[in-house]
């Protein structure tokens, strides 16, 4: 009688990596990727706030976001958005989740108006915070919009990045 487990009929070396296999997309299947779909943007802010500080900004409210960003209220699925306690201050952090993604781009062209007013404001009056507004991070992530103006504008953006 042939041993089963006998490494010349091979069958060994089959279920090997049989074993193998299965032991890596169990391994894969614990694992909770959330699509934009899935992401809110407060979730996205929980995490941008582990990252970073923002005790120095305040918490703005959707008249605010319509304000700078000159965004549709009805367009808007869910956002957080942060400016600096001081009026001489340039740090601001939006995160905003549109309805429908192809208005993405639409906000940030809105954004760079915003931007361009505040090099306007900040160029002769307070060259420290002109260099943050000039070196501000502005992207979009599907349904998203990221917007950053901070001396953490780097590790903010690695957290935005980071939640997806």
């Amino acid at each position: 009688m042939k041993k089963l487990w006998n490494v010349k009929n091979g069958l060994y070396p089959v279920m090997l990596a049989f074993i193998v296999v299965i032991g890596v997309l169990s391994g894969c299947a614990g694992k909770d990727d959330k699509t934009s779909e899935q992401l809110s943007a407060i979730e996205i802010g929980e995490s941008i706030e582990q990252a970073v500080s923002l005790k120095e900004m305040k918490e703005q409210d959707m008249d605010k976001l319509q304000k700078f960003y000159k965004i549709d209220a009805d367009s808007v699925d869910d956002f957080i958005l942060y400016t600096s306690i001081s009026n001489v201050k340039a740090d601001e952090l939006a995160v905003i989740k549109m309805k429908d993604e192809s208005q993405a781009e639409s906000v940030e062209e809105n954004i760079k108006q915003r931007i361009e007013a505040q090099k306007m404001k900040f160029q002769d009056y307070r060259p420290n915070e002109y260099f943050l507004v000039e070196n501000h991070v502005l992207k979009t992530a599907g349904p998203f919009v990221f917007f950053a103006v901070s001396k953490e504008a780097d590790q903010m953006e690695r957290a935005f990045d980071h939640a997806f």
